[in-house]
């Protein structure tokens, strides 16, 4: 809805797979199948010298199955309950001399009931965020930011199994200031030099952020630049609501970025590098109250992204392909020795295409994804994370046929083709009477996944739909 100076918008989803499983089997043994609920809302006032924006949001989401588990017969029982909401209020606003200002307020409630075979789990998450930023053009050439944020968090845990019935968690607050300036040197170079300073109250110490970056216009349509910058991130709850004698994580990231744009046509390389410290070890095998835990933990990645994307060259035609190279090794949580961790695959290969068929009144689209190999860990030998699954491979082809201008029949399917994909594998804690570990393969719940959908826009002028989002 909207009136002269404000705006009021709100949309609700409901999810439930129940009867998609009941056609479509996969490899889980479902008691309560996945069935979710969100909705969202946002209210916007104009006001005399900015704009009052207030946004809340919530989800909900339930589900309990078995898993195949090559350890336990009866296979791994998994159920999960958890409830979101989330809210923000922002203000951006000018005033006199050049001034702008930015401030907004936060909070999140976020509660997880959580049951692993015969443990139940409980926490609960409060959080805040509330940020203050001025900004004041000088002139055409130099431009000031400043500003301060405040994070607040409250995180509490129950774990029960019997007879352990125990209650632990943390609490932080993280103070940060910054400022920035962009200094326009001429039509073609630009630059932009900060630094922040965040104060951790969970560690009592500051960590120093500087950050900067070049931009050069090389062309008409080209522009090439480099990036330097330190970024700190605390370790996870997962960790924190057992340990909090640490350091916040710390990677230093160095980029070097080439953009092409031209006529519908979008080319964009990247090569980057990315150094870790103060990553978080541990000696168990999972995050537990008594691991012994430091901050002794370090690692790098880098690689090359690639994307070019035309939807002019060939009438009707819009594709893109993205290609990424990754190098990556860390010695962090309980890891041996620096090694590739177990979610990371060298290439990465994407290609999308979506062609509009006139006569038909559709659009049709293809998407391909292809990544090497993960490693994993084959304790029948002697080497760590040194074994790679077979490649990754996925077809997927969906049909969009307009009903009429707002109404769309839509039609998809992943993995077409029915690739056999393989993520990893488990091994059986103890070894056969021919002293080898047996092992099973992780694959997905189902290779396939099928989506049909009605799609009905409704809006003033009757010429707005879905189709470029499909």
């Amino acid at each position: 809805q909207k009136w002269e100076k404000s705006s009021l918008s709100f949309n609700a989803t409901y999810i439930n797979l129940a009867p998609y499983l009941a056609v479509f089997k996969d490899r889980n043994d479902w008691e309560t199948p996945y069935q979710g609920a969100q909705g969202e809302t946002v209210f916007r006032q104009r006001l005399n010298n900015g704009m009052l924006k207030f946004y809340a949001a919530f989800d909900t989401a339930k589900f309990e199955l078995t898993q195949e588990d090559i350890n336990l017969e009866e296979g791994l029982n998994f159920k999960l309950n958890n409830n979101n909401f989330y809210l923000n209020t922002s203000y951006k606003g000018v005033f006199g001399n050049g001034w702008t200002v930015n401030t907004g307020l936060s909070y999140t409630y976020a509660k997880n009931n959580i049951g692993v075979m015969s443990s139940d789990i409980k926490n609960t998450e409060n959080s805040a965020h509330i940020k203050l930023k001025l900004k004041k053009r000088f002139n055409s050439r130099f431009k000031l930011s400043f500003g301060a944020e405040q994070f607040l968090t409250n995180f509490d845990e129950n774990f029960k199994e019997t007879p352990i019935n125990e209650t632990y968690g943390f609490k932080n607050n993280i103070t940060a200031a910054y400022a920035e300036a962009d200094v326009i040197f001429s039509k073609d170079l630009a630059l932009k030099i900060g630094a922040r300073a965040d104060y951790s109250a969970i560690f009592n110490s500051t960590d120093y952020a500087p950050r900067t970056a070049l931009a050069y216009k090389t062309s008409k349509n080209g522009q090439v630049s480099l990036a330097y910058g330190n970024f700190f991130q605390n370790p996870s709850s997962s960790i924190l609501k057992f340990e909090q004698d640490l350091k916040a994580e710390k990677t230093s990231h160095y980029i070097l970025n080439y953009q092409y744009v031209n006529n519908g046509r979008i080319f964009r390389a990247e090569a980057y590098r990315k150094d870790y410290d103060n990553l978080v070890k541990f000696d168990t095998e999972l995050e537990s109250f008594d691991s012994n835990y430091s901050s002794s933990g370090n690692g790098f990645a880098q690689g090359v992204d690639i994307f070019w994307r035309d939807n002019t060259s060939i009438k009707n035609l819009d594709y893109w392909v993205s290609y990424s190279y990754l190098d990556t090794k860390r010695d962090y949580r309980n890891f041996e020795t620096s090694a590739q961790p177990s979610f990371a695959t060298d290439h990465n290969i994407s290609i999308v295409g979506k062609y509009w068929i006139d006569d038909w009144k559709s659009q049709i689209g293809l998407a391909y994804g292809y990544s090497s190999g993960r490693p994993y860990t084959n304790p029948n030998t002697n080497e760590f994370l040194a074994e790679r699954t077979k490649s990754f491979n996925s077809l997927s082809f969906n049909w969009a046929y307009l009903l009429d201008q707002q109404k769309i029949l839509y039609f998809s399917v992943n993995n077409v083709l029915g690739f056999k994909n393989v993520n990893g594998y488990q091994y059986s804690n103890t070894p056969d009477m021919s002293g080898q570990f047996n092992r099973r393969a992780l694959r997905p719940a189902a290779d396939q996944f099928f989506f049909v959908g009605f799609f009905w826009t409704i809006s003033e002028d009757g010429s707005d739909n879905q189709l470029d989002n499909l």
